[in-house]
């Protein structure tokens, strides 16, 4: 069994693609490289550049492959549905042009969900024909990774989309064909959720394809979710804190992967604040000791 451990330009602040705050993406290769990973994803597509020819030479450049990438677009805005095709198409052919495997698909943010991340009991509920269509767009997003392009899907659950709780993640896995869709499981958005992840991974094992690790702090989960802050707010006061200082138990997850004989990359993320004085190179140095401490290679 081979699990190998990457890093992902989110853990350097980088969320969207044109936002002014982000560093440069051959600062974000180097530090990655330096920090000890030999994987990164590629980020919002639009970020690293678009030509194989460029962004090749620079993963050689700093030894590094290229894992995946996300389309974090708003699934449950149907008027934003040739924003999520643009996204799902550029994210596809640049993955492909690099050998990488994950397409990785996430809600993202909605305001009728930001006040109630981490609180499941209160969150509002798409009525049934527009969760329909909300499914039937992911599901064509992931059909078009997966057939068109032969890449392995994942779902992954996110803090203050309409895809974040335990029942909308395994209401969504019942609907849609796992020949097209499986699971990137994040530890951390499924803490922040308020559910146990080594429970999940336990339950659905067989249909993740991919991993996210990311810790979360519990006295800021615990502030935020009682203070109703917004996911960005939240990063700004350190809800991701590194991995092995919060409540993940990192040991049983890797466990768990052990016995499924899970095989492939689980990548690092640290979400952070770009307005703050960051130390990401740093922290994900001692995210990928912290790993190697408790067994991962």
């Amino acid at each position: 069994m081979t699990i190998r451990i990457g890093n992902a330009p989110c853990s350097w602040g980088v969320e969207f693609a044109d936002d002014a705050r982000n560093p440069t993406w051959q600062t974000v290769l180097k530090e990655c490289a330096e920090a000890g990973y030999k994987g990164i994803e590629l980020g919002p597509v639009g970020f690293m550049p678009e030509d194989p020819a460029i962004l090749g030479d620079a993963l050689a450049e700093n030894d590094l492959q290229l894992i995946g990438g996300v389309v974090f677009r708003s699934y449950h805005d149907p008027d934003a549905w040739d924003d999520v095709l643009d996204a799902t198409h550029r994210t596809a052919k640049a993955l492909k042009a690099h050998g990488a495997e994950h397409l990785v698909l996430i809600d993202s943010i909605s305001p009728r969900r930001a006040p109630t991340a981490g609180r499941a009991s209160e969150a509002e509920q798409m009525d049934k024909a527009e969760w329909t269509a909300y499914r039937n767009r992911i599901a064509e997003s992931a059909r078009i990774g997966a057939e068109e392009y032969g890449l392995t899907v994942g779902i992954h659950a996110h803090a203050a989309g309409f895809m974040d709780f335990e029942p909308e993640l395994e209401r969504l896995l019942d609907e849609v064909d796992e020949k097209i869709l499986k699971i990137c499981f994040d530890t951390g958005h499924h803490s922040y959720a308020g559910f146990d992840p080594a429970a999940f991974m336990k339950r659905h094992m067989d249909r993740i394809s991919y991993m996210h690790f990311k810790d979360i702090n519990p006295k800021v989960k615990a502030n935020v979710i009682a203070n109703r802050t917004g996911f960005y707010d939240a990063c700004g006061q350190g809800i991701f804190c590194k991995l092995g200082q919060g409540d993940v138990d990192f040991p049983a997850v890797r466990q768990l992967l052990i016995d499924a004989g899970f095989e492939g990359w689980c990548t690092v993320e640290q979400d952070i604040d770009p307005t703050l004085d960051n130390t990401p190179m740093e922290d994900n140095r001692d995210n990928r000791e912290y790993l190697e401490s408790i067994g991962f290679k």
